[in-house]
């Protein structure tokens, strides 16, 4: 079997395995694994797991800065041959002004004042 034959057939045993009484899950265990070539106890595991594409919220602190500005200062920290943040923060406000003369097209406005922070 492919694998995507084999997800196919896990979304499909799944939902009957999970409402199965016990002698009813052996069963369909017994039958999962003559099929698939699983052993038994990654054949437990995987139709015990969650579906895939069922998102997770993002744990932790929130994002601060979006994509453009994290481009925008990946362009400067190269621009600088990858200076420690310790040195590139005094630097960056001097740093974006030869950037925009440049014709650097990732700095924005509202971009380097968000960098400038």
């Amino acid at each position: 079997m492919t694998r995507g034959s084999i997800q196919e057939y896990t979304e499909a045993v799944r939902e009957r395995y999970l409402r199965a009484s016990k002698k009813e899950k052996r069963r369909i265990l017994d039958e999962f694994v003559n099929v698939t070539g699983y052993r038994r106890k990654s054949a437990i595991r995987l139709l015990h797991r969650r579906r895939q594409g069922v998102p997770r919220r993002r744990r932790g602190r929130p994002k601060k800065y979006g994509s453009y500005v994290v481009e925008a200062l990946k362009v400067a920290w190269e621009a600088t041959d990858r200076l420690c943040s310790r040195r590139l923060h005094p630097f960056l406000p001097e740093l974006i002004e030869v950037l925009r003369r440049c014709g650097e097209k990732t700095m924005t406005t509202d971009v380097a004042a968000q960098l400038c922070q």
